[in-house]
C-alpha cells in the first residue's frame, strides 16, 4: 500500500516538473511588450484574428486594425506582424494584442530619439488647425505651428496639406502627449549645410549652378545653395536688356560665373554673359569699314538711331547720315524701333565699343550723278515744287530741286 502511494507521489512530482519545464519553454511575456507573431486564423464573424506569438496561448487582435480606407481587410493567414501586448490573463487564457499601439509605441520611441539627439523625423501634414497643422507621425499626432512651416513667408498654407516632410521635434511632453514640430528648423539646417558646401567652391572665376530666387529691375538674385548672389542687369547679356523679367522667372535654373566675392560683406557678384565670348573681340574683322550689314533699330534719339548688329554689338546712325537729300529733323522720319535696316560701316572703335553707321551710304549719292546725267544745256521737264520772290524751284530728281531764277524765266518780262 505504501509502495502504491509512493509511486503516485513520484508521478505527481514528475508531472509537476514536466509542467514547469513546459512553461519555461515559452518566453516570458509582460504587458507592454512588443512581440512578433504570425496570423494563424481570421474570424470575420467575431472580427478578430489569432496570432501565434510563440507562447502557450495565442494572441487575439481586432480585425479593424487591418482595415484600409476602402474597408478591405489587408491581412491573411501566414502574415507576419508586430503587436503590443496590452492584456495578459493566464487564468482565462487570454492575450490581447494591438498592432496600432505597437506602431504608436515605436513612433514615440523614434520621436523621443529625434528630440534627444536633435535629429529629424518624417511626418504627414494631415489638416489645418488654429495656428498651424496637425501632423501624423506614423500613428502619433503632433502639432506644427504656422511660424515653423518655412523660413520664408508662405502665401497658401493649404498647399502643404497631404504632403510629407522632415521635421525637428522642438518640444516634447510624453505624459501630456504634446509634440511640437518645426519644418523651418530642418530647412535652416539644410541651408546652412549647403552654404558651407557652396563656400568651399566659391571663388572668383568659378562657374556654378543656381536657381533664380527673385527678379528686380536691376538684376537677378540667384540662390547658389544656402547663399545668394546678384547678376546685375549689365552682366546678364552682351546685348541690350530693358527688364530681366522678360528673359527669366523665379525658379529658373541658371549657370553663372563668379565675378567678385567679398567674404567680409558676404556679397557675391555674378555674371551670365561672361560664360560666352565678348562679341567685340572680333568685331573689327566682322564689320570692316565700308561693309554693308543688316541691323535692328533698338532706340531713337534726337541725334540719331541706335541699331543692333548682333547681341552685344550696337552702332549709331547719326541723323546726318540718314539721307543725301532730305532735311531730317528726327530719326523717326526715316526709321522706327524694331525696323530691320541695311547700313554701311563708316567707322569702328573697338576699345570704346563704338561703330558709326550710315543709312544713306547704302545708295549712291544722287549729287554725284546729276552732273553726268544733266550736263549744261540739257532740256528737261520738272514739276514746280515752290515759288519764291527770287524764282521757282523745280524738281529734277527725287530729293533734288533746281532753281529757275526770276531773271531766267522770260526774255521779255
Amino acid at each position: 500500500m505504501d509502495e502504491t502511494i509512493d509511486i503516485m507521489n513520484s508521478e505527481e512530482e514528475k508531472n509537476k516538473e514536466l509542467m514547469e519545464l513546459y512553461n519555461k519553454s515559452f518566453k516570458e511575456l509582460q504587458e507592454g511588450d512588443i512581440v512578433g507573431g504570425e496570423i494563424v486564423h481570421i474570424d470575420r464573424d467575431r472580427e478578430f484574428a489569432l496570432v501565434d506569438i510563440g507562447y502557450k496561448t495565442e494572441g487575439v487582435i481586432p480585425i479593424k486594425e487591418f482595415v484600409n480606407k476602402e474597408g478591405e481587410v489587408t491581412i491573411k493567414v501566414g502574415d507576419k506582424i508586430e503587436a503590443l501586448l496590452i492584456q495578459k490573463d493566464e487564468e482565462k487564457d487570454v492575450i490581447v494584442l494591438s498592432k496600432e499601439k505597437a506602431r504608436q509605441r515605436k513612433s514615440w520611441n523614434m520621436i523621443e530619439d529625434a528630440f534627444k539627439n536633435n535629429g529629424t523625423i518624417k511626418g504627414y501634414i494631415k489638416a489645418r488647425t488654429k495656428g498651424g497643422f496637425f501632423v501624423d507621425i506614423d500613428g502619433v499626432q503632433a502639432f506644427l505651428p504656422g511660424s515653423q512651416l518655412d523660413f520664408r513667408p508662405v502665401k497658401n498654407w493649404d498647399t502643404f496639406i497631404g504632403t510629407e516632410h522632415e521635421f525637428m521635434v522642438i518640444k516634447l511632453d510624453k505624459y501630456k502627449k504634446n509634440i511640437v514640430l518645426s519644418r523651418k528648423a530642418v530647412l535652416e539646417q539644410q541651408k546652412e549645410t549647403m552654404r558651407k558646401e557652396t563656400m568651399e567652391r566659391l571663388k572668383e572665376g568659378a562657374i556654378l549652378e543656381g536657381k533664380i530666387k527673385s527678379i528686380t529691375d536691376y538684376g537677378l538674385f540667384v540662390d547658389l545653395g544656402g547663399i545668394d548672389g546678384l547678376v546685375h542687369i549689365t552682366d546678364i547679356s552682351w546685348g541690350r536688356i530693358t527688364n530681366p523679367i522678360n528673359l527669366y522667372k523665379p525658379g529658373d535654373e541658371v549657370k553663372v560665373k563668379v565675378l567678385k566675392f567679398d567674404k567680409e560683406k558676404d556679397r557675391i557678384s555674378l555674371g551670365i554673359k561672361q560664360l560666352t565670348p565678348d562679341p567685340w573681340t572680333d568685331a573689327e574683322k566682322k564689320y570692316p569699314i565700308g561693309a554693308k550689314v543688316k541691323a535692328k533699330v533698338t532706340g531713337l534719339k534726337d541725334y540719331g538711331a541706335f541699331v543692333e548688329l548682333e547681341p552685344g554689338v550696337e552702332g549709331l546712325i547719326h541723323i546726318s547720315e540718314m539721307s543725301w537729300t532730305k532735311k531730317i529733323r528726327h530719326p523717326s522720319q526715316m526709321v522706327e524701333v524694331d525696323d530691320i535696316v541695311e547700313v554701311v560701316v563708316l567707322d569702328i572703335n573697338v576699345p570704346k565699343r563704338r561703330i558709326a553707321l550710315g543709312l544713306r551710304q547704302v545708295k549712291p549719292n544722287p549729287w554725284d550723278i546729276v552732273e553726268e546725267k544733266y550736263p549744261v544745256g540739257t532740256i528737261l521737264k520738272g514739276k514746280v515744287r515752290s515759288v519764291t520772290d527770287f524764282g521757282v524751284f523745280v524738281g529734277v530728281e527725287e530729293g533734288i530741286d533746281g532753281l529757275v531764277h526770276i531773271s531766267d524765266i522770260s526774255w521779255s518780262k
